[in-house]
């Protein structure tokens, strides 16, 4: 039998691994040429807008679509070794993606503390929303 455990006790695990960084940290790296890259679903990318630069891959494809061996992939996925900063609404799901990113040998995935969030509060460039979701489709969840 397996031993019970939290999504706090995965999510710990999970971050245990990763040199996460700031959102100065992650200007930086992508500046440098690392990837930006936004898990954050619709609803809050219409709602918050988007960072410049950053590519927009739902969670449900990300492994698919940064995995340079994958038929899949996107162009901007060339190698194991690219510097891969994983984006979520507030820095939680995102740390779990960079850690399956990293099992696909990705070993410079890491993701933003605080996600989009953190970037917008630390006046980071922002693009506004193209458009608005309705109040009724916001989403309430505590974490995305």
């Amino acid at each position: 039998m397996s031993e019970k455990r939290s999504i706090d006790d995965l999510l710990a695990e999970a971050r245990a691994g990763l040199d996460r960084l700031g959102p100065e940290e992650a200007a930086a790296a992508h500046a440098e040429g690392g990837l930006l890259v936004d898990i954050r679903y619709a609803a809050l990318r219409e709602r918050d807008g988007t960072i410049p630069g950053a590519l927009i891959v739902e969670r449900n494809e990300l492994e698919w679509r940064l995995d340079p061996l994958c038929d899949h992939r996107l162009p901007e996925a060339t190698d194991h070794g690219l510097r891969v900063v994983v984006v979520c609404n507030e820095g939680y799901a995102s740390s779990l993606a960079a850690v399956s990113l990293r099992q696909l040998g990705l070993s410079r995935a890491t993701d933003l503390v605080g996600g989009f969030q953190a970037w917008r509060a630390a006046g980071l460039p922002v693009r506004p929303p193209r458009l608005s979701a309705p109040a009724h489709n916001r989403p309430t969840g505590p974490r995305d």
